[in-house]
């Protein structure tokens, strides 16, 4: 069996790698330090399928360096270890420096990284990070500080045009069938300046049929495409289809769904963060003040998730989507916000009652502020009536319990309290 379009088409050298001319044209910096036989450590930052793997790769083969590759996805700090123990044995006077590459490096937790400084800061390797994330919250400082950061850009439409042309001249299975270019805007569209996509859909279409002439058009590649839901595409429209029906099935209390929704985007490789970014909103928006534990649990997951990294990760935030699914539900404090906020747009700025405005100085309280004030733990129960609203909008309501227990109980509690 055949390796895939990307593989088989991958650069082995500068000549052949397409874009990144502000990068690796000739005279850019990344070009000349290559050309130049010494690159320092760096990092890699820009979206998927833009060559980061591809340029570490002909930058190890140009320097003749060791080249030794770790993913973060599935890396611990005993693997990072065992590689600078194998790059120190493989380090001689008369070549470079091994070069470790580290694919999304992003997804090193803090004791990961703290694993590579030694390494890095005396020379036993030259680190090449590639990451999708901005370097500067992901990779902790003293790293970072011993790295340079180079952006990679994303394709645009001659870029992609010449990586399709040299795709149907040059690959070996490619230019032995007969396809015809009628139109790229869909082809193109769907790529979203990711290399790797563009030769995938590519390769998909060529592969549904299996003989003949085969015309790329618009509608085909459109066509294709709806009948191979099992591509995820971190950054496209299928990546908000998921987290939508993940968060969806959190909302309708459906832990199965949202087990399966959330494993889509696992095996996906969807960054965990961005799922447990939606899991802390989902709980504060969907379950509420029905169980305000959820949006504690949603925190701890999204700080736990910075301290062990993946794979372990995806335990945690299957237990937090789980968690979430079973809780009851309420959107009380949603729509209240919502609901004050229409009715600041509506009203505008309104003065502060002067008894709740503050009084700092002699002057401030001879214009009356604070005055007439009511300081509730005085008060028996903590509590005292006094407006608290402006004039206008006295007596306003913008909260409404829902019916569950938690919120019952606060309800009961204010009447007890406002009468």
């Amino acid at each position: 069996m055949s390796a895939p379009l990307a593989e088989r088409l991958r650069p082995q050298n500068l000549d052949e790698y397409i874009g990144q001319t502000h990068l690796l044209g000739k005279g850019a910096v990344l070009r000349r330090m290559i050309d130049s036989g010494r690159v320092p450590s760096i990092i890699l930052w820009g979206p998927p399928g833009v060559g980061k793997t591809t340029l570490a790769n002909i930058i190890a083969n140009t320097l003749q360096a060791p080249f030794y590759q770790l993913s973060a996805i599935n890396s611990g700090v005993k693997d990072v270890r065992d590689v600078i123990e194998k790059a120190k044995n493989n380090r001689f006077f008369n070549i470079a420096a091994p070069i470790l590459f580290i694919d999304e490096i992003h997804r090193f937790s803090k004791s990961q990284q703290d694993s590579l400084l030694n390494a890095v800061e005396t020379g036993t390797v030259t680190l090449i990070g590639a990451t999708t994330e901005n370097p500067s919250f992901e990779v902790i400082r003293p790293l970072l500080s011993r790295c340079q950061v180079y952006v990679l850009k994303e394709m645009g439409r001659e870029e992609l045009q010449a990586l399709l042309n040299r795709s149907l001249t040059e690959d070996v299975i490619l230019k032995e069938r007969q396809i015809e270019v009628k139109e790229t805007d869909a082809l193109f569209r769907f790529s979203g300046g990711d290399a790797r996509k563009l030769l995938n859909i590519l390769e998909l279409l060529v592969a549904s049929e299996s003989e003949g002439k085969i015309e790329i058009t618009d509608e085909a590649v459109t066509s294709r495409l709806q009948e191979n839901p099992a591509a995820y595409d971190k950054g496209g429209e299928m990546h908000y289809d998921i987290i939508s029906a993940f968060i969806k099935s959190i909302r309708g209390s459906d832990p199965d769904a949202a087990i399966y929704w959330l494993a889509r985007m696992v095996a996906g490789g969807e960054d965990p963060k961005f799922i447990a970014r939606r899991l802390v909103i989902s709980a504060a928006e969907d379950i509420g003040l029905a169980n305000p534990n959820a949006l504690l649990l949603a925190n701890a997951c999204f700080d736990t998730l910075q301290k062990i990294g993946w794979p372990e990760g995806r335990i945690v935030l299957a237990e937090t989507a789980i968690y979430l699914a079973t809780s009851p539900k309420s959107n009380s404090a949603y729509l209240a916000i919502d609901k004050a906020i229409a009715k600041v747009n509506e009203t505008g700025n309104l003065p502060v009652p002067l008894h709740l405005r503050n009084a700092p100085t002699s002057l401030l309280k001879e214009l009356d502020y604070a005055k007439g004030y009511k300081y509730a733990h005085d008060y028996e129960n903590n509590f005292v009536k006094q407006d608290y609203l402006p004039e206008k909008l006295k007596n306003s309501r913008f909260w409404e319990a829902q019916n569950n227990p938690a919120e019952n109980k606060m309800q009961e509690l204010m009447k007890k309290l406002w009468e």
